[in-house]
């Protein structure tokens, strides 16, 4: 099985914080991966370098082979926790600023995506409501044909019915040949899509492995682990 993300001794500092101290992770290909923890625990600085958007301290990152740079940013789909698209635009012009920005991304998917999440193209981004929003951002990002997909809190503020959607287009519409990265603190709503759980504290990895092997060596739900670990 390719591996498609390898970290090793990675660390960040700013100024006096260290925000990863030494953290080593592996994701490979055809997984979805929980990187679980607490707030202030390094996940999103985590996923920012993995994206390419922030660089680290020391250590080693590799996505697919290579550093973070233009070829890994070719092949990562990031979804962060901050709206970036122009208030003035329709649904429609975020189609085309993404069809304009990556060469992967698939615009027929994206309008079934779309259907699947009830939204219109001719909508307003700034008329949508937070779970619409996300559904569009995640229709954004899944549309892309990426290596790795990184989302970093998708299920942020939306209401159990649409949690449930945007979980069935997850499952749904990403490539057998890529994986996926995600943080959460929604774990008990989420973990059923975890192929591994990495739980991270104070910037380094403390426990991980297979979800279904951690459930039946505890005897507990991801979610329960969850509060064991942080409680």
């Amino acid at each position: 099985m390719d591996v498609i993300l390898k970290s090793s001794q990675l660390t960040k500092n700013y100024f006096r914080k260290k925000a990863l101290n030494g953290l080593d992770l592996e994701i490979k290909s055809g997984r979805i991966v929980g990187l679980l923890g607490p707030n202030g625990s390094g996940k999103t600085t985590f996923l920012k370098i993995a994206a390419g958007i922030l660089k680290q301290s020391s250590g080693e990152i590799l996505i697919n082979g290579n550093k973070p740079g233009v070829i890994t940013k070719s092949e990562v789909s990031y979804l962060p926790d901050k709206d970036y698209l122009f208030k003035w635009m329709k649904i429609k012009d975020a189609f085309n600023f993404f069809n304009d920005m990556y060469k992967d991304f698939n615009y027929d998917k994206a309008l079934q995506l779309l259907k699947f999440m009830n939204l219109d193209i001719n909508s307003k981004v700034k008329s949508l409501s937070k779970g619409m929003s996300e559904k569009l951002y995640l229709t954004l990002v899944l549309s892309r044909n990426a290596k790795l997909y990184i989302l970093d809190e998708p299920l942020g503020g939306v209401d159990p019915t649409t949690r449930e959607r945007i979980l069935d287009a997850i499952l749904d519409n990403y490539s057998k040949d890529s994986s996926i990265l995600i943080t959460t603190h929604l774990v008990s709503d989420i973990e059923r899509l975890f192929d591994d759980v990495d739980f991270i504290s104070e910037g380094k990895i403390i426990l991980s492995g297979d979800a279904e092997e951690l459930r039946s060596r505890r005897g507990k739900s991801v979610d329960e682990i969850y509060r064991e670990v942080f409680k």
